[in-house]
């Protein structure tokens, strides 16, 4: 075996993933997945093959590169992307193809959904692939129930003089044909498909509670359960976890970068993954740690993370106890296997930034390659390294990093800002027992802030209509308590 395999061989690790075998030349002549990557690699020099063709492989084979991938789903995913982009010389065929299966939301007024196995440029909404058929069957099971769309395949005309089909009495349809619900009514049926699709429940649910509550404050208690059942049924669901990012087709460019990365930071693997890390606070006041991801050296927003910071005191200061927490309660999630594990993660900051980060994983027990970028000079440090890596501007290593720092440096603020205008919008009328946001607000048009109806009389205050004498007496004992 040649030194430079066998050192490789015993870096890898036994996680799924995909590996890259190379020529003399550099080109790449095989790609492979497997669910455990020592294991699978290393089996190829272990004996000689029957085979001609895999003899003549191992013969050629030069160097070997990785991409960890979370599952082995996602593995045989980017194993095909790769095969499709490259061509390699010793992959006979192609062996996942387009086999798996993508939810389609056709291209119509009003769209329906289908089952496909073929992409085409149509105009059509594709999501997916799905590569656990358990899976698809059970999103589509929830579809069904909770958010059926229409299943005939006629050019439809809403007309409400027009008896709705069978479909409609079942509740499996919203009855488009008998002009029962509007087109818009109709493509917000289609928005929320598209989150459930899409990974994307805490944003659909969101939705549906907004939906839910302003049901019962109309007092439609039975359109307010309907929403509650779906809310229910949505969290039961498990998410699927093959990323957005793996969707796309693979592009050159990218791939020559993430490999100058490898080499320039020394990793084990390719940094398929990367999360990066910030803290945005005004003096100490809603101090919020974020986390965003990159993959395939894109954004995934479907995966960014706002952390408020509990272990600091409001009006408390302290970047690097915040960076810790942040670190720890992320990666936290990754070790529950609720989040996917990245290759890389980068801390916006210095060396005081980047050691608090690196306590924080080792508190933990969990180990993964972390590097701090500071913003003024673009020096890039690394644990155990004295002096920081210095790369030339124009280098497209150190762009991919200032493009993930600068994302989580916007997602950092925006976090933060909109916490801090919501606090600031909050009024002390909000958490008095029996005044709903309606009869807040028109107490605090007619006489200003909370300070100024505290000195009131209840008199006074009954002339809102709604606030009786009970109520009245209620609101200003809440108010004068402080």
């Amino acid at each position: 075996m040649k030194e430079k395999i066998s050192a490789i061989l015993k870096t890898l690790p036994e996680k799924p993933g995909v590996y890259l075998m190379r020529d003399i030349d550099g080109k790449i002549i095989y790609v492979g997945k497997a669910k455990r990557l020592k294991r699978r690699v290393s089996s190829y020099f272990r004996h000689v093959h029957a085979s001609p063709r895999l003899r003549k492989l191992v013969q050629l084979i030069e160097d070997i590169s990785t991409i960890r991938t979370e599952t082995e789903a996602e593995a045989l995913i980017v194993e095909a992307k790769l095969i499709r982009r490259y061509s390699p010389f010793f992959n006979v065929e192609l062996k996942m193809s387009d086999k798996y299966p993508y939810v389609k939301i056709t291209n119509e007024d009003y769209p329906r959904i289908e089952i496909t196995r073929r992409k085409a440029n149509d105009g059509a909404v594709y999501l997916g692939p799905f590569v656990d058929a358990g899976n698809i069957r059970n999103l589509m099971r929830l579809a069904e129930r909770y958010f059926p769309l229409r299943i005939c395949r006629s050019k439809i005309s809403p007309n409400k003089k027009k008896r709705p089909c069978v479909e409609y009495s079942l509740g499996h349809s919203m009855g488009a044909c008998a002009g029962l619900c509007s087109q818009s009514e109709y493509k917000e049926r289609v928005a929320d498909l598209i989150l459930l699709f899409d990974g994307k429940q805490p944003e659909l649910i969101e939705r549906l509670r907004e939906r839910m509550n302003q049901s019962a404050r109309k007092l439609k208690f039975e359109e307010a359960a309907r929403y509650r059942d779906t809310i229910r049924a949505v969290w039961r669901l498990s998410r699927q976890k093959i990323s957005s990012a793996l969707q796309e087709d693979l592009d050159n460019e990218t791939w020559k970068v993430l490999n100058r990365l490898q080499e320039l930071l020394g990793l084990k693997v390719l940094a398929w993954r990367i999360d990066a890390f910030d803290i945005s606070h005004t003096s100490g006041h809603d101090t919020y740690g974020c986390c965003v991801v990159f993959e395939q050296g894109r954004p995934s927003p479907n995966l960014y993370r706002r952390f408020k910071i509990r272990s600091l005191a409001e009006g408390e200061i302290d970047d690097f106890a915040s960076m810790y927490e942040t670190v720890k309660r992320r990666y936290a999630h990754v070790m529950d296997n609720s989040e996917p594990a990245p290759q890389l993660a980068l801390i916006d900051g210095g060396p005081g930034q980047l050691e608090y980060a690196l306590r924080a994983i080792h508190d933990l027990g969990y180990d993964i390659p972390m590097i701090a970028l500071a913003e003024r000079e673009e020096l890039i440090f690394l644990p155990g390294r004295a002096e920081p890596l210095r790369l030339g501007r124009d280098d497209p290593a150190l762009q991919l990093l200032q493009r993930l720092r600068d994302e989580v440096h916007r997602y950092a603020i925006t976090t933060h800002r909109n916490a801090r205008d919501k606090r600031m919008r909050h009024s002390r009328l909000d958490d008095i027992p029996g005044i709903g946001r309606k009869k807040a607000a028109e107490l605090l048009v007619k006489f200003g802030g909370a300070g100024k109806i505290a000195g009131l009389s209840p008199e006074e205050l009954m002339t809102v209509p709604g606030i009786g004498e009970k109520l009245a007496v209620k609101i200003l004992e809440e108010l004068r308590k402080n």
